[in-house]
């Protein structure tokens, strides 16, 4: 099967391609300044082209689905709505939390844990063990203070992310290490999405939203004086 991956949850807009498990293609920047609504789409028909193949030729799309930036997964969960409106194709969503330990596994960590930057000292996260990559505390929004993870302060343990830098500052965890240039990417998501297709998960699209998390708050308007 040939499926696009989209990954809009983070500064990272990251798009990707596989054929199966294999990876044909990768199109991802990351920027301060949020760019997944101008550079979306051009990824995408990069990545088409990379891969050599066209829209038609795909059989799914995977998006990750947060948490992280309100308007980067609404964003996201739009154009993969519209992809699989408009193909006739399936839609399968992964917490974007999964990407981020991908990388790390089987590397001699316990625990890795990726902290996500939801302003000021709160952060998105979720715990996985380190070798089987297995779920062992659901995804949450933490307040970090210098009591935090202090239950792992006997184990080997990697925090990874954007989250990673505050984090460094404050932990009292001798045993930690950090990996804070890392976000959320497309093609790290082939793994889960193999797994989704075995088990016939995909989302309902008409009804799919994003794992906002937490709810958003806009910047409220100054009511004009009489």
């Amino acid at each position: 099967m040939k499926i696009l991956y989209l990954e809009t949850s983070s500064k990272n807009c990251s798009v990707a391609i596989s054929d199966d498990e294999k990876l044909l293609c990768v199109c991802e920047e990351v920027s301060e300044n949020y760019k997944q609504s101008e550079s979306l789409h051009s990824f995408v028909e990069w990545a088409l082209e990379g891969a050599e193949i066209s829209l038609k030729d795909l059989d799914a799309i995977c998006l990750g689905k947060g948490p992280g930036s309100y308007t980067g997964l609404r964003i996201g969960a739009a154009s993969a709505k519209g992809f699989c409106y408009g193909l006739n194709i399936p839609l399968m969503a992964v917490n974007s939390m999964e990407s981020m330990k991908e990388p790390f596994l089987g590397q001699n960590y316990d625990l890795i844990i990726p902290l996500v930057d939801a302003r000021r000292m709160e952060v998105y996260t979720a715990v996985y063990d380190g070798v089987s990559g297995e779920e062992l505390s659901p995804t949450e929004a933490k307040v970090l203070d210098e009591s935090s993870f202090q239950e792992f302060a006997d184990k080997k343990v990697l925090f990874v992310g954007d989250g990673a830098a505050k984090a460094k500052e404050i932990l009292q965890l001798p045993n930690a290490e950090f990996s804070e240039d890392l976000y959320p990417s497309a093609k790290y998501l082939v793994k889960k999405s193999l797994e989704k297709i075995k088990s016939n998960d995909f989302e309902d699209i008409a009804y799919f939203e994003p794992f906002y998390l937490k709810e958003f708050h806009g910047v409220k308007k100054k009511k004009s004086e009489d």
